[in-house]
């Protein structure tokens, strides 16, 4: 996987990266810093939080055809020690904040089940 075809990944986001990226980018979001299309292994994941070890992937129409292939990429971030969160292009398009209440949830229950395990 190169740096060029990252870069074109970043580049040429989709509509639904780019709402979630106008949304999270430069610590807009709970303070957390994201990164996007970030070189995992053999995958590039669409978006990281590497202070939460969270991805969140963008899922449009194609991968209605590909699930198998995205339970075993999910299985592969999850080896490297993330939390992968998935959700549809429409779940954005028709719901940003639903989305994001939710991952507020999902980021405070991480949170406090790191103290309980310190």
């Amino acid at each position: 996987m190169s740096i060029k075809h990252v870069r074109a990944l970043r580049k040429n986001q989709t509509r639904a990266e780019d709402i979630f990226w106008h949304e999270v980018r430069n610590r807009l979001f709970l303070n957390l810093k994201f990164r996007r299309q970030v070189p995992i292994g053999k995958y590039i994941a669409d978006f990281v939080c590497e202070q939460e070890k969270l991805i969140i992937e963008l899922d449009g129409d194609q991968h209605e055809q590909s699930e198998a292939y995205d339970e075993e990429r999910t299985r592969v971030l999850e080896n490297y020690g993330y939390r992968v969160v998935r959700y549809w292009n429409e779940d954005l398009y028709e719901g940003i904040d639903r989305v994001f209440e939710e991952l507020s949830y999902l980021v405070g229950d991480a949170r406090a089940e790191r103290k309980c395990d310190k």
